[in-house]
């Protein structure tokens, strides 16, 4: 069954209101899209050795539920992360937040109550996304629409600073006949890429689907068929 958006924007809400106070509002997607994700991964993909994405030993959502309580939780959560990115070719991707940053975490006992508590956030039950099955349903992208859209004024900044919003992408894909390509040899190019989603909203209005990309900013139009 689908995880219902509900509750995860539940989640994701409950997840800022434990950062607030220490950073920015605009640094809270930082903390909570990293966790989303290794919850996502370790769920879906932990113990299927030809799976899309590696779980290491010790880099997983496991990892970090077992160390809830910890006074050292904030050092090993940088590790685990880093396990996870060491084995998938993300370094410098998904292991850019500190969750040992004193600073916007807190010291001692409150660095370590803010992150147990935002680590029980995402063990609810009603986020196992190994039960997932909503065909095409990009969650990720879902989740950071949604800390965009909430979370981005707050700092005095727009949320298309960040991304370009969905509504948009598709009207641009739209306007310059992106249905139209037929051919491998077509790309589209965004010379302000920052997020992807630009390009990730183009490639879902080709004929018939995915997109290959050739580098961080350019994007072949490759027409297949959706399984």
């Amino acid at each position: 069954m689908p995880i219902k958006k509900s509750e995860l924007y539940s989640s994701l809400w409950k997840s800022c209101d434990e950062l607030r106070g220490g950073m920015d509002a605009s640094q809270y997607k930082d903390y909570v899209l990293v966790l989303l994700f290794v919850k996502y991964v370790s769920d879906k993909y932990s113990g299927h050795p030809d799976a899309l994405i590696d779980v290491p030993k010790g880099g997983s959502f496991k990892d970090m539920v077992a160390a809830k309580g910890d006074k050292e939780i904030g050092d090993k959560m940088n590790k685990i992360i880093a396990k996870l990115a060491g084995a998938n070719n993300l370094k410098g991707v998904i292991d850019l937040a500190d969750f040992n940053d004193p600073d916007k975490l807190g010291k001692g006992k409150e660095m370590v109550d803010r992150l147990t508590n935002l680590v029980a956030i995402f063990e609810d039950r009603g986020l196992d996304f190994s039960k997932n099955r909503a065909e095409g349903d990009d969650i990720l992208g879902d989740a950071y629409e949604y800390l965009m859209r909430h979370f981005a004024t707050e700092s005095g900044k727009s949320k298309g600073q960040f991304y370009t919003p969905a509504e948009v992408s598709r009207i641009m894909a739209k306007v310059i006949g992106i249905s139209q390509a037929k051919s491998q040899s077509q790309t589209i190019y965004d010379p302000t890429c920052g997020s992807g989603s630009l390009l990730l909203k183009a490639a879902d209005e080709t004929p018939r689907g995915a997109l290959r990309s050739t580098d961080r900013k350019r994007t072949t139009l490759l027409p297949v068929s959706r399984r």
